[in-house]
This record gives structure tokens, C-alpha cells and sequence, in this order.
């Protein structure tokens, strides 16, 4: 069977969580990086785009568009989308939580100057007195997992936008006991471990270089 194949820029944005679930289900993957935006006009040409957006994963013989939609079939494939449909209930909703947060530092390096500490301002204060106090309220307390008793893709999520914050604001996991002990439990899964080591497939924090890759081949 072929590899899963993921077009995006060479950097995290929307797909660096499908880079993290892949990770954690051992799967290896083929990227090819947007680096022009007649790559970009060409995946439109051939149709591979359906609403003209990246992330694009070629997988089963499907060009799949739309994060959402990546991320839970991909979930559901490799077992990390929950045992039943209460238990993915669970899942989404925490999910869409995860994800209004990590939006406000994946969209921060696009911001003009003269927004960006307010920015990040609003990202900290919403982190520490909404998002954090809920996921602290929702960790099982038997299986120190969000949902259920096995890792899930709201496990990666939720550490995904802990390591991004940590990057910006370090101590921010200071008042939160049990965050701290979930970071500690999904850091220490072998898979995980290895995806955050140096030379793997995950992506370091967007610099000049990406936004500007991004602005020219989408041309915004």
C-alpha cells in the first residue's frame, strides 16, 4: 500500500496535526512542500483541490481536502478516534476547543506588527482562564487520557497547542497540576517521543521565510 501523501507548505500550520496523528499511529508519509504558486495552480488544474485549499492528503485513492475531514478519517482508520460514538462525541467537542485555540498561534504570524501583542495577549488569557481550566476538567482521572482508556487524536491535539503555547509563554502550564501530568503521560508514548526528537517530520515555529512562502503562492 502506498504512503500517505500530504501537500502543504514546509511548515506547521494546518497540517502539522495530521503530521502528529500519523506520528502516533506509526504511519510513514510522503510531503510535498508548495514552495511556488504554479504548484499551487497546477493541483488546481489537475482538480486535486476540491475548494481550492490546502492541506491536501492523497490517501486510498482519495485527494482529501479540509482539516477536519483529514484528521477524522484518518483517526477512525488507525483506532485513535475513540471506541464508540459517544466516546467521538467527546472527542469533537474537545477537538473544536483545541482547535479555537491553536488558531490564535497559527494565524499570530500573519498578523500585522501592530496587532501582534494584543494577539498575544488574548492568546494567554484565553489559554490559562478558558481552554486549560477545561481540558484539566475533562482529563479521565483513571486513565490520565482525555477520553476513554487508550490514546486518541484529542490526546495529540491538546498536546500539540500545550508544546505550541509553551514556545511563547514557558511557565504557562505553572498552575495546572494535571496538564502538567498529561504533557509528561503523551510525551513519554514511544511514537510520540520519537516525533518530538530532532529530525523527524515535525515542523518548527513558522518563521519569515514560511509566511512569506505562503502569502506568495496563495497570493493573499
Amino acid at each position: 500500500m502506498s504512503k500517505p501523501k500530504l501537500y502543504y507548505f514546509n511548515g506547521r500550520g494546518r497540517m502539522e496535526s495530521v503530521r502528529w496523528l500519523l506520528a502516533a499511529a506509526g504511519v510513514e508519509f510522503d510531503e510535498v512542500f508548495l514552495e511556488t504558486r504554479e504548484q499551487y495552480q497546477q493541483l488546481l488544474k489537475d482538480g486535486a483541490l476540491l475548494f481550492e485549499q490546502v492541506p491536501m492528503v492523497e490517501v486510498d485513492g482519495m485527494k482529501l481536502v479540509q482539516t477536519n475531514a483529514i484528521l477524522n478519517y484518518l483517526a477512525a482508520k488507525h483506532n485513535l478516534y475513540g471506541k464508540d460514538i459517544k466516546e467521538r462525541a467527546l472527542i469533537d467537542m474537545y477537538s473544536e476547543g483545541a482547535k479555537d485555540l491553536m488558531t490564535f498561534v497559527l494565524r499570530h504570524p500573519f498578523l500585522p506588527a501592530a496587532e501582534k501583542d494584543g494577539n498575544l495577549t488574548q492568546m494567554e488569557n484565553k489559554a490559562k482562564n478558558r481552554y486549560f481550566p477545561a481540558f484539566e476538567k475533562s482529563i479521565n482521572q483513571q486513565t490520565g487520557y482525555m477520553v476513554g482508556d487508550q490514546l486518541t487524536i484529542i490526546d495529540l491535539q491538546v498536546l500539540e497547542v500545550i508544546l505550541m503555547l509553551e514556545e511563547k509563554f514557558p511557565l504557562i502550564l505553572a498552575d495546572f497540576s494535571m496538564l502538567q501530568k498529561f504533557k509528561a503521560k503523551i510525551s513519554s508514548i514511544p511514537r510520540i517521543q520519537k516525533f518530538l526528537q530532532p529530525g523527524s517530520p515535525r515542523k518548527p515555529p513558522p518563521d519569515d521565510h514560511y509566511v512569506q512562502t505562503a502569502r506568495e503562492v496563495l497570493n493573499f
